[in-house]
């Protein structure tokens, strides 16, 4: 028996009153405000206006979710459906119990960001870049969703980090695994400093650094997911193609598509637009200025083609005439 390992929480859901508390939800939530928070400074940074990424994420979260719960039910259909399933058509709605496909995830979410960005007249490469990092740290942190629902580990192992089971979950007495939520999580993390040094130090743009952050983390998934021992595709085992699980072609599939764009793209310098044309002032006052009669109004300037925006006029004809004959009429009869 190792002298060491990592415990598993006893339970992953607390009641206050009859509301669940959920450790996995709050892990996917904490992780979606720290990326939001980040990837706001960024922006800012970049020269975005303050609140774009947070309206942004509105719609990237939603749709995120969505692509998520999509990519895992549809990749692990026979939990759900046939005459196999180990659970009820309906739980497949059931996201608070764990199941979220981070390739779904990202490419619906990425629908989202497109439609917000296409709304707002901004660069959706430059958006993309923006949050990378965030989205590798949200990742890190939504991980440890994994760790309270007793999930997602790998095979037996003696290391002295290795992870305790609960039989309930699919664990055996006396025997520990290999906790991949925890490499995972420490991966992305050390992916997201990278990102925002590699950001820094190489100024990639045109969506380069978000595709050296999709080549970064499928290289850690491929090898993380090679542990695993769930049976993604399958109810009693993972399906599997050349002896490599599902997610592991998904991880080749999209390093080299990243790798690909990095190349196509290596040369692209034009400009990214980060402030929309027609919010390039402060969008509550479409004019620029204050609101009428506050304190911090300023004086109204003329416009042009008014009487006060106009040139002064030269005397005409008719006023030096009159300007003359009212000069005669004083001399002739003083006061």
């Amino acid at each position: 028996m190792p002298l060491a390992s990592i415990p598993s929480p006893s339970q992953g859901v607390w009641y206050l009153g009859i509301i669940p508390i959920r450790a996995y939800a709050l892990c996917i939530v904490l992780g979606v405000v720290v990326a939001v928070w980040l990837s706001e400074r960024r922006w800012v940074a970049r020269g975005g206006q303050k609140g774009t990424i947070i309206d942004i994420a509105v719609p990237a979260v939603i749709f995120g979710l969505i692509g998520g719960r999509l990519y895992h039910v549809i990749t692990d259909w026979q939990t759900y459906f046939g005459s196999r399933a180990i659970k009820k058509p309906y739980q497949a709605l059931f996201i608070w119990e764990g199941g979220l496909g981070i390739w779904g995830a990202i490419a619906l979410g990425g629908v989202g960001v497109w439609w917000a960005v296409r709304k707002r007249g901004i660069s959706m490469s430059a958006v993309a870049d923006t949050v990378a990092p965030g989205i590798a740290f949200a990742q890190a942190i939504g991980r440890w969703g994994n760790w309270f629902n007793q999930e997602l580990y790998g095979g037996p192992t003696t290391l002295p980090w290795g992870l305790e089971i609960d039989v309930d979950h699919g664990g055996e007495p006396g025997v520990l695994y290999h906790p991949t939520f925890l490499y995972e999580s420490l991966w992305d993390v050390a992916l997201g400093f990278l990102l925002i040094l590699a950001g820094k130090r190489f100024a990639l743009r045109h969506g380069r650094l978000f595709a050296l952050y999709v080549a970064g983390y499928t290289l850690g998934r491929f090898w993380i997911e090679g542990l695993r021992i769930d049976p993604v595709g399958g109810v009693d085992h993972a399906v599997t193609f050349l002896s490599l699980r599902l997610n592991q072609w998904t991880s080749i599939v999209l390093f080299v598509g990243a790798l690909v764009y990095l190349w196509l793209t290596r040369n692209k310098d034009t400009e990214e637009r980060v402030v929309p044309l027609d919010l390039a002032v402060d969008p509550a006052h479409e004019s620029g200025q204050a609101d009428p009669g506050s304190s911090d109004a300023p004086t109204a300037a003329p416009t042009v083609g008014t009487a006060e925006a106009a040139e002064p006029a030269e005397p005409t004809e008719s006023s030096d005439t009159d300007a003359d004959d009212d000069a005669a009429t004083k001399e002739k009869n003083p006061r």
